[in-house]
């Protein structure tokens, strides 16, 4: 028995393997591109359930019998239904392959009107005719892309609510835990590790907001422009129901009512959006980095908090500890700030009336919303959950901080109190010390105006 059978396309004749759901326009492209990563499944199982959408709405505008239209939507069921490992048998395609998706749409397209012949072979379903009807890669495909997008950023900001909800705690638990300011990565006056942790907090709460006033750019379907915006070939309203079903699978207000020359042409939303998501990795940075400083030491660093110990740290040093989440962040957030130029790049080569450097877009905007909902959640269940303060070194680095003279100045004056700090620096004494020998100050009115609870300000202040 054969291990191949003979399909033909409108090239001619091609040998597919005799078990495979695929048809001949998915062979073509596994010979001829071969290099990358594979299309991500959840485009994958997006565009089988706008297959699916589709066949309803054609059923519904006559344009394919109700016989056809049960049997594809019994087929993507079964197919919808297998796991992981089993769909991508039959989803082996690459993201670097023709700009438009197409070959990845008729590999859907193929292996639903396969699977339907399993099913009921006295039924015939065209992966062209009866599968794609009413439809064009060129708006299907860009169509599958915004709504993959759109949940995978619904996700993403889950995981930025989880961040913030975990820090809203520890800012309320070390509100008033007094430690030194710093600027210029310079001892300045001091705050409390509440106030710090609030500002991290707020961060975030900006990335959100930004996340969740751009993302409804992505709820606009090209559904509806088949081949180049026109519309051609694709049964009255037919986008509209296309995009009801899918609002109503994902739970996400999508709408058809777009131009569909922008929609085939332009990739903005998704250029936008992972902007957004490039900011967000920019604060990650900041606030990974942030924590990975103050917990340095525990001896020879700052070793002002102290994070869990989740692993050993050192192959050759007994009893390390590293702080690997935020190792683990800051590398995905790198990435994604690369990964924007990718898309922003992509996103330009919308070439007459259609971009052709759709797969590398979505696929890039995927693996960066991925890796920021993944390492965020690590980050924040493994690193900022368990983080502790170590009280007694934040004291230590106060009292001994010069720039508590700052204090000093509405009482003294600017240059009076510098001259203080550096004699202190100086002769290596205190500044209470190097205060009162200047004459400028008694003790009493040291401690009066240095306090440093007092100079975080947190008695004004909300939680």
């Amino acid at each position: 028995m054969s291990d191949y059978r003979i399909e033909d396309d409108t090239l001619g004749p091609v040998k597919v393997p005799v078990d495979a759901l695929w048809g001949a326009q998915t062979q073509r492209s596994l010979q001829n591109f071969s290099t990358g990563e594979k299309m991500p499944l959840v485009l994958i199982k997006v565009l089988l359930q706008l297959k699916k959408a589709s066949a309803v709405a054609n059923e519904d505008a006559g344009a394919i019998s109700s016989e056809k239209a049960t049997l594809i939507v019994t087929a993507i069921n079964q197919l919808l239904s297998l796991d992981d490992d089993q769909l991508r048998k039959d989803f082996p395609l690459v993201v670097y392959q023709t700009g438009s998706g197409t070959q990845t749409n008729m590999n859907v397209n193929e292996v639903v009107a396969n699977m339907a012949k399993r099913l009921n072979s006295k039924v015939e379903i065209l992966p062209n005719d009866d599968v794609n009807h009413g439809q064009s890669s060129n708006d299907i495909f860009p169509t599958a892309m915004n709504i993959t997008a759109a949940f995978s950023i619904e996700k993403l900001e889950n995981a930025v609510q989880h961040l913030i909800d975990k820090l809203a705690a520890k800012q309320k638990e070390f509100w008033q835990v007094v430690k030194i300011g710093r600027t210029h990565l310079q001892d300045a006056t001091p705050i409390t590790f509440g106030q710090e942790i609030s500002g991290w907090k707020s961060m975030l709460e900006h990335d959100l907001r930004y996340l969740k006033e751009l993302s409804g750019t992505l709820n606009e379907l090209a559904i509806g422009g088949t081949a180049v915006g026109t519309g051609l070939n694709a049964a009255p309203h037919f986008a509209e129901q296309v995009a009801q079903k899918m609002s109503a699978v994902y739970g996400i207000d999508f709408t058809a009512d777009t131009n569909k020359f922008y929609g085939l042409a332009a990739h903005s939303s998704l250029n936008v959006v992972h902007g957004a998501m490039k900011t967000l990795a920019s604060d990650l940075i900041k606030i990974a980095n942030d924590v990975r400083f103050l917990a340095s030491g525990p001896r020879a660093g700052y070793g002002e908090i102290r994070i869990p110990a989740n692993e050993p740290g050192s192959s050759i040093m007994p009893g390390k500890v590293n702080p690997t989440q935020a190792e683990a962040i800051t590398m995905a957030a790198v990435r994604v700030i690369g990964n924007d130029v990718v898309i922003s790049l992509a996103a330009s080569q919308g070439n007459f009336e259609m971009n052709v450097y759709k797969p590398v877009i979505i696929s890039t905007f995927l693996e960066s919303a991925t890796l920021l909902t993944g390492t965020m959640t690590n980050f924040t269940d493994l690193m900022i959950a368990g983080l502790t303060v170590n009280q007694d070194r934040m004291k230590e680095l106060v009292d001994r901080s010069l720039m508590m003279v700052t204090a000093l100045s509405p009482h003294i004056g600017y240059h009076a109190s510098a001259k203080i700090a550096q004699q202190a620096q100086k002769d290596g004494s205190t500044l209470r010390q190097a205060a009162i020998q200047s004459g400028k100050v008694t003790a009493k009115q040291y401690d009066a105006w240095v306090d440093p609870v007092k100079m975080t300000g947190i008695n004004k202040q909300q939680k």
